[in-house]
């Protein structure tokens, strides 16, 4: 078989990892919040959703012995996308809050399951330096497919609400498209997946051999040197972002004399959907590139520092409040340029931790501890917000960010 560049499917396969987190976590916090749910129960219910991020390596073996990568990829996409429509079909109903959970529940579990695959795949069909080169471009396209849920999206269902009226009709509308989107990635993905030659199932599946495998896989982990550090940096460096990414949409939503900036559903989704997303593909890829070529240990502290001080920019939108929307633009893309430049560490940090035996199934740990980290701050966050207003929440986050310095300075790197 003609070999197949990892242009043709590594920007794809990450796009197709990053849709449907955004669709459980922050397109469903928006639509959430259209349909007068409280900041507190947005939070509190959306943060749950985390859950199956965080246990997946219960069920992480099975992947690793069970069938190949690129089956569960391509069988959990299709899962997926079946579960979009199901949100699109029960949006209009008296339950919708109930069953659209339920909805994003099943849709959390595959997109879950989705993502062990996808990053034992990765570094299965790439090489070492390969894997340095594209960490940046999958980091990406991961926040591509966010921008894009959070903003063309969005920008879409403004505009259905706009014109017709109908808020449950717009976000249905909204979710028959998304469910569209991803099932066309899933055909491709049929066809322009490799198939390497180390990605096989198991040849010796019994009930012990799963039990040993699965033992094995949680002992090895937590045998690695620097283990305590390595978990603590996937639980704290992102604890700014944690509870940032639960309140900075309700922020804009909100109208001024609430404390937000009281931007429209399509203003939203052009703030995010086009600002963001050049900051973010900026950030990214110069991150990438910049790993590839003289280490993670060079550039671990510009990185830190593109994660955490860009967030400075909320203070100043919550306190100055600002109705120039290209001001409110200009903030978005400093902080987004900023997420996608230092995230890269981020990411090939848990990368280099996970080498080794068992990679799949400790890559999968791995994120689950950066999934517990996003889950129990973000649950908090709209309770800590209703509590705080905006203006303090936000110098709360800045305070937060001495805890992404703080675990860095733990680390010792490879390279």
């Amino acid at each position: 078989m003609k070999k197949i560049s990892p242009w043709a499917w590594v920007p794809t396969l990450y796009f197709a990892q990053g849709l449907p987190y955004v669709a459980v976590m922050t397109v469903s916090l928006i639509m959430y919040k259209r349909m007068g749910i409280s900041n507190a129960e947005i939070a509190f219910y959306t943060g749950w959703l985390n859950l199956p991020w965080v246990i997946k390596p219960l069920w992480s073996p099975f992947i690793d012995l069970l069938k190949t990568k690129r089956w569960w990829i391509t069988s959990m996409q299709l899962l997926i996308g079946a579960g979009l429509a199901g949100i699109a079909f029960t949006i209009p109903t008296s339950y919708f809050f109930q069953l659209t959970l339920a909805f994003f529940w099943l849709m959390a579990f595959s997109s879950a399951t989705h993502d062990i695959a996808a990053d034992g795949f990765y570094m299965l069909a790439l090489d070492k330096r390969q894997q340095a080169l594209f960490v940046g471009i999958r980091s990406t396209f991961y926040r591509i497919a966010t921008i894009a849920g959070q903003g063309l999206l969005i920008m879409l269902a403004g505009y259905l609400e706009s014109s017709t009226g109908n808020i449950p009709y717009a976000w249905s509308i909204t979710f028959f498209v998304l469910a569209g989107l991803f099932i066309g990635t899933w055909c491709y993905h049929k066809f322009f997946l490799p198939h390497p030659d180390t990605d096989a199932p198991s040849t010796q599946v019994s009930a012990s051999n799963l039990w040993n495998e699965f033992w094995q896989t949680f002992v090895t982990f937590f045998q690695k040197k620097e283990a305590k550090v390595g978990i603590l940096f996937m639980l704290l460096y992102r604890l700014p972002e944690a509870q940032l990414a639960k309140m900075s949409i309700p922020f804009l939503i909100d109208p001024i004399s609430e404390g937000g900036l009281g931007l429209t559903t399509e203003q939203i989704g052009f703030v995010q959907g086009t600002v963001g997303i050049i900051g973010l593909t900026l950030g990214g890829i110069l991150g990438g590139i910049a790993v590839s070529r003289h280490g993670l240990r060079r550039w671990i502290w510009p990185m830190v520092c593109a994660i955490s001080i860009p967030d400075l920019v909320y203070v100043y939108l919550s306190y100055v409040q600002p109705t120039s929307l290209s001001l409110i633009n200009v903030c978005a893309f400093i902080e987004q340029f900023g997420y996608g430049f230092g995230f890269t560490a981020y990411m090939l940090y848990l990368i280099q931790f996970a080498d080794g035996e068992h990679k799949t199934a400790h890559y999968a740990i791995c994120t689950a501890f950066m999934a517990l980290g996003m889950m129990i701050p973000g649950m908090a966050a709209g309770w800590l917000q209703e509590m705080m207003g905006y203006r303090i929440f936000f110098i709360w986050i800045m305070m937060c960010t001495l805890s992404t310095f703080g675990v860095t300075t733990l680390l010792k790197l490879k390279d």
